[in-house]
């Protein structure tokens, strides 16, 4: 589902600071627009964490309205970038890979082709 680009097919941003799980759509589109400085609806994915990182939310747009994923762990902790920059860009692959436990960070992705725009 996540690699077919559902709901959008524009970029995942994963912020780099924690947010206040009890927002909902009003308050993360909130931090969309001004922690990050994106544009909530311009079809990108927003991830966040808890400051405990055991809690995961995923906020999207599509053309009849939000999205919003959210996950809680029973048990270990989520990954988080440590980033000068409120958000980083990460591959579809790179958020399944968060959300099994996988540390993105550590591991790296081999170089592959990519056609010019």
């Amino acid at each position: 589902m996540i690699g077919s680009g559902f709901p959008g097919r524009g970029r995942i941003w994963l912020a780099t600071e924690p947010a206040d799980m009890r927002l909902s759509y009003d308050g993360l589109s909130a931090l969309v627009r001004n922690r990050l400085g994106r544009n909530p609806i311009s079809g990108d994915w927003y991830v966040f964490l808890n400051r405990r990182r055991t809690m995961l939310k995923v906020i999207a747009f599509d053309r009849g309205g939000y999205w919003i994923w959210s996950k809680r762990l029973e048990s270990g902790l989520f990954t988080r970038l440590t980033s000068s920059n409120p958000a980083e860009p990460v591959s579809a692959t790179g958020l399944m890979a968060l959300v099994d436990g996988i540390d993105i960070i550590k591991s790296r992705q081999r170089k592959r082709y990519a056609r010019a725009a």
